[in-house]
């Protein structure tokens, strides 16, 4: 009898709440947002091969390379929510993200190429653009991000708004300060 009182119980409080829905939060929405890049979400790796596509600085013989550098990247991306504050509407989340630090390498192989121009002068993008990735490869070290990601709240459901190109490169362990 008592098992029965609270599953009555429970259904009532759940059907009080109107709109309740399990995961509906910020915190959750951030989760599963940066999930999908662990999980190498078909929409990730199609937003990625998008951008592999219009990359002229990479030779054709080398995208799929640089796909399957990046996919590395994702799976090994870890992240901890350590905030979250609600403002009516309105919602941040406060998340750390490790990644792999690629900003140094990047700064690094640009600077060999312009102190170097006879290494790639026979053809300066595709040997320049193995350099590169062979460099990125090699990169061990990590960095921890702190974002500050927002979200509004649209017909009852947590959106998160667009992430600035700062927040992407961080994701992508390409953010140098300036």
């Amino acid at each position: 009898m008592k098992k029965f009182l609270f599953l009555i119980l429970t259904l009532f409080i759940l059907t009080a709440c109107g709109n309740f829905e399990i995961g509906n939060t910020p915190s959750r929405k951030v989760e599963d947002y940066l999930n999908k890049y662990q999980t190498l979400d078909k929409e990730v790796i199609d937003d990625l091969k998008t951008t592999l596509i219009n990359e002229t600085t990479i030779k054709e013989e080398e995208k799929n390379d640089y796909l399957n550098f990046m996919k590395k990247h994702y799976r090994d991306l870890t992240y901890q929510i350590k905030d979250q504050t609600i403002d009516g509407d309105n919602a941040t989340v406060t998340v750390e993200i490790t990644v792999r630090d690629y900003s140094k390498v990047i700064n690094d192989a640009n600077n060999y190429k312009n102190n170097n121009p006879d290494k790639f002068s026979k053809d300066p993008l595709n040997l320049f653009s193995t350099y590169r990735l062979e460099e990125l490869q090699k990169v061990k070290d990590t960095i921890t991000y702190t974002l500050n990601l927002t979200l509004k709240k649209i017909n009852n459901k947590w959106v998160l708004n667009q992430l600035s190109n700062e927040e992407l490169n961080k994701i992508n362990g390409l953010y140098q300060e300036v």
